[in-house]
């Protein structure tokens, strides 16, 4: 430290008065002085003499210390095939001067499947720095900004990075994949360009008249970094077709046949396992073959209930059908974990005899 001083003449009686305190905090920033000055009062034969003083000077040095977060306190739930998939962590400059921050993205080796690109079929992922002044602060839109490193960030500044990324389809309930967000302390300086690592003063002696680095952040390195984890929650739908014989020309409605001329039920069941995601925008479709006519004195009934010998009542009808393409489709509400819909429609099987159904 640099030091200044007068020498003091004989004294009866001195005070020693600081009149400035060192701000050590970690709010100072780096780079800025702090000159103590000391003031000595005293007196001769009891008379005040002009007071002595002495000043010393240093430069704050740089205290790099930063963190990076996953935020949410857990798994971040995906589905087979979504795209631009995302989990998100906080990065927090607690040292006190700007840092550019280099940021890497790794999968863990035993991962059960790896996240491609946005939009490819390769595997890796996207940053993307959320707009704190549009879209939706904290999730991942298109107001938010594809980035490599983080520039210029000022100290005591938090900001949020998305790690973006498709998932594969194929992949199962349960299936994980580990994606670790690893931040390296740069230096700051030129916008838009990443600086160089951060470099300590390890092991050197404090020099007052410069600006020193030392680490202080978990690890002691300037480096630092954390996990989210991508959980695959697939829907496990099953689907069954029954059909029954509701009349026949000859029988009418006691113990009909499959003859020319019946009308035939079709009930389609589809349920969702336990334990899986809900499945929605579940579009059914049923092309009649030859030698069926739809009929449409019935209509076509959608979020039905089908019973534990598979045949279907309730629901609203409000499917449709196409004559066209021989196609009846409908709409099913989401299933959860464990429900159930139906969906059913009645046809005629073709034939000469005509006969009005029920």
């Amino acid at each position: 430290m640099k030091r200044t001083s007068q020498l003091l003449g004989a004294v009866s009686a001195f005070a020693l008065i600081g009149l400035s305190t060192p701000a050590m905090a970690e709010g100072t920033q780096a780079g800025q002085t702090i000159t103590n000055t000391v003031t000595v009062n005293y007196n001769v034969g009891g008379v005040a003499q002009t007071a002595e003083t002495a000043s010393d000077t240093f430069t704050v040095d740089r205290r790099v210390n930063f963190t990076v977060v996953e935020t949410g306190n857990g798994a971040t739930s995906v589905s087979p095939g979504s795209s631009e998939s995302y989990v998100t962590f906080e990065v927090t400059n607690l040292s006190n001067a700007a840092l550019d921050f280099s940021l890497d993205v790794a999968q863990d080796g035993a991962d059960d499947f790896n996240i491609r690109q946005p939009g490819t079929l390769n595997d890796g992922f996207q940053l993307y720095l959320d707009n704190p002044l549009a879209g939706t602060v904290g999730e991942f839109d298109a107001a938010d900004t594809l980035i490599t490193f983080l520039d210029e960030i000022p100290e005591d500044e938090t900001v949020t990075v998305f790690v973006v990324g498709d998932i594969p389809g194929g992949t199962v309930t349960g299936n994980t994949a580990n994606v670790t967000l690893t931040g390296t302390a740069a230096e700051a300086g030129t916008t838009g360009v990443l600086g160089a690592d951060v470099v300590a003063n390890t092991g050197d002696a404090d020099d007052p008249n410069a600006v020193d680095t030392v680490f202080a952040d978990t690890g002691n390195d300037g480096i630092e970094s954390d996990t989210d984890t991508f959980v695959v929650s697939a829907a496990a739908l099953t689907v069954s077709k029954t059909s029954r014989v509701i009349s026949d020309p000859v029988s009418g409605v006691t113990n009909p046949k499959a003859i020319p001329g019946a009308v035939v039920e079709y009930c389609i069941n589809v349920e969702n396992g336990a334990g899986s995601a809900t499945a929605t925008g579940i579009q059914v479709t049923d092309v009649l073959v030859a030698n069926l006519t739809f009929d449409n004195t019935f209509g076509v009934f959608v979020d039905a209930t089908a019973d534990v010998n598979n045949v279907c009542s309730g629901g609203t009808d409000s499917g449709t059908y196409t004559a066209g393409t021989r196609t009846v489709a409908g709409t099913l509400s989401d299933i959860a974990a464990g429900g159930s819909q139906a969906f059913y429609f009645r046809a005629i099987i073709d034939g000469d005899v005509t006969f009005t159904t029920p």
